[in-house]
């Protein structure tokens, strides 16, 4: 007879197993952020047994990506109800990374590094 494939809840077990010593030695907050991340991929273990060309890690990662885009798909409907004019792109973040931005707000620890003199 040929040969078994484990389940996907069984590979998913593995790959979560074999991230418990990534685990321990992240700070507890992270430690919240993962388990969090892991069980959002959990979520999405039906859907991921038809990924069978992926591999289980990667179909983890896109199950976690699926549900973060969600939550900001979320966040963006939520933001538009309270703010109903969109800023366009280009004008959000045009000034944002400039060194007089980031001196201007007080941030000047991401102030770009001055020129050293010798």
């Amino acid at each position: 007879m040929g040969r078994t494939l484990p389940s996907i809840t069984q590979t998913f077990l593995t790959e979560q197993e074999s991230l418990t010593r990534f685990r321990r030695a992240l700070r507890r907050e992270d430690q919240i952020a993962l388990d969090d991340l892991l069980a959002a991929a959990r979520r999405h273990l039906a859907a991921a047994a038809y990924a069978s060309h992926l591999l289980p890690f990667e179909i983890m990662l896109l199950a976690m990506l699926v549900e973060e885009h969600k939550e900001l798909m979320r966040l963006r409907t939520l933001l538009e109800e309270f703010v109903p004019e969109e800023i366009p792109p280009q004008q959000a973040g045009s000034d944002v990374d400039s060194a007089e931005t980031r001196q201007d707000h007080g941030d000047s620890s991401l102030a770009a590094p001055a020129a050293r003199s010798e």
